[in-house]
């Protein structure tokens, strides 16, 4: 899985952009985060993804929220 921060958020249109650690800038939308709702995201905050192949380029799929490293 990739690693990267969530960048930012679009609330009223349910999706945002991340930030991998790569510094590639993704889309992601609110259905590919699994567990945690879309509603408690905030920017900068690490996130796991895979990234898959989208109708404009890739995507993230699968995210996850993760704990900041010790």
């Amino acid at each position: 899985m990739a690693t990267g921060t969530i960048k930012r958020l679009v609330r009223e249109r349910g999706f945002g952009f991340i930030l991998g650690q790569d510094g590639t800038e993704l889309f992601f939308h609110r259905s590919a985060l699994q567990g945690e709702g879309f509603d408690t995201l905030t920017e900068g905050q690490a996130v796991e993804f895979e990234v898959e192949k989208g109708a404009k380029g890739p995507r993230a799929a699968n995210m996850k929220v993760t704990l900041p490293s010790a």
